[in-house]
């Protein structure tokens, strides 16, 4: 391809940032957020041990809302997380404490989640029922469930093994010198490589279809940072135990989602029903298909999600999942999504979740209460939204 035609394909650095202001700015508010934090706590948010229990304290939530950036992609909302988490959470205790392993626990405690969101799919679906209200009603339905069926008792586990899905570590006792796990290193520079890559492909692939493509310094500056992130990531983990077990399964949900909503048919159509469902179906989508298997993909991650929570908790407790779906869907909202449907990106979703966790951490750190924390996400939730409505407006969208 000439220059001239690469020219021509080439935003401007302005025309850029008016356009990605929205997706961009969620990183930018991460980084302050926990440099703010930094200075705060004298570092302490920012030490491998903090670094580690950051992510095991909010994989649950980060895997909801990797899941729940779909529903509000096609212009839903599911309500009923928290209480299929509890009540997954308990099913998947009563598998494991039959003598089952952890891996076929794990896929059928999703396998319950994906009947689940079956269930609440076809409503909302083909029996055109609001998911607003089928989903109120699966969070009042679930709850219950989950005091019948655990008698309003928490389940303990028989042993320490289903805890490791949350709380474990990944180490080779080859790659550990002097107290530093250089396997989190070599997993880091693999996930740079490939990540690089990926973006080189992409880039190339726009640009021999004739699609407008970013300005090669917002392409180095945004893998700079994600290679940096990486980095640090890295870093912390192999200064502290090695890789958390709930980081390989979270990058691992993250990674087929974002193939999905990125690389395949059925992500496409995704977007296409939530931009306009009218228009979608008139060329020739199935809407409706559509809507109900994002139900189906959202119910089994809730299912993970509540077998993961177990797992931090070491038991399953019936009161479980208080508010984890508001916690989802700021975090969806947060990390760029917008309340008309449409717009939104699985990785926007996990910066959102990842901004909520280091505010509750770094308020934690400074012993500022949970009465507080709700407040300051709150707000903060408003503010993500209100931004929504003014960039859209701005745009000439809304």
């Amino acid at each position: 391809m000439s220059d001239s035609t690469l020219t021509e394909h080439t935003m401007s650095f302005g025309q850029f940032l008016k356009k990605n202001v929205r997706s961009y700015s969620m990183f930018i508010m991460l980084a302050l957020i926990f440099i703010v934090f930094a200075v705060l706590t004298g570092g302490i948010n920012f030490s491998p041990r903090n670094i580690s229990n950051l992510f095991m304290q909010n994989s649950y939530v980060l895997i909801l809302a990797s899941g729940m950036v779909l529903v509000i992609i096609i212009g839903n909302i599911d309500l009923s997380v928290g209480s299929v988490c509890a009540f997954t959470g308990a099913i998947a205790a009563m598998i494991y404490n039959t003598g089952l392993g952890l891996v076929p626990t794990v896929i059928l405690t999703m396998m319950v989640g994906a009947v689940i969101g079956s269930w609440q799919g076809f409503w909302i679906a083909f029996m055109r029922v609001p998911s607003f209200i089928v989903t109120l009603s699966g969070m009042l339905l679930f709850r219950g469930l989950t005091y019948v069926i655990t008698n309003v008792t928490p389940i303990s586990l028989r042993d320490e093994g289903f805890r490791q899905i949350t709380s474990g570590f990944v180490s080779v006792k080859a790659l550990t010198i002097g107290g530093t796990h250089y396997l989190s290193w070599l997993v880091g520079i693999i996930i740079a490589i490939l990540f690089v890559f990926s973006a080189h492909v992409t880039r190339r692939n726009r640009i021999k279809k004739g699609f407008s493509i970013e300005p090669m310094l917002a392409f180095l500056l945004r893998n700079a940072f994600v290679v940096a992130l990486i980095a640090v990531l890295s870093w912390k983990f192999a200064e502290f135990r090695g890789l958390p077990i709930v980081g390989i399964v979270l990058g691992i949900v993250v990674s087929i989602l974002t193939f999905v909503t990125n690389r395949t048919v059925f992500g496409r159509y995704v977007y296409a029903v939530g931009g306009n469902a009218r228009s979608a179906k008139l060329s020739g989508i199935n809407a409706e298909l559509v809507e109900f298997f994002v139900f189906v993909v959202i119910g089994s991650l809730a299912g993970l999600a509540g077998l993961v929570f177990a797992g931090y908790m070491n038991s399953a407790l019936p009161q479980a999942g208080n508010l984890f779906e508001l916690d989802a869907i700021a975090s969806v909202f947060i990390g760029g999504a917008s309340m008309s449907g449409g717009i939104g990106t699985v990785i926007g979703a996990i910066i959102g979740g990842l901004v909520m966790g280091v505010i509750n951490n770094g308020m934690s750190l400074m012993n500022i209460g949970a009465d507080w924390q709700y407040v300051v996400k709150a707000l903060v939730l408003l503010l993500a939204v209100f931004y929504d409505i003014y960039t859209r407006r701005k745009a000439g969208l809304a």
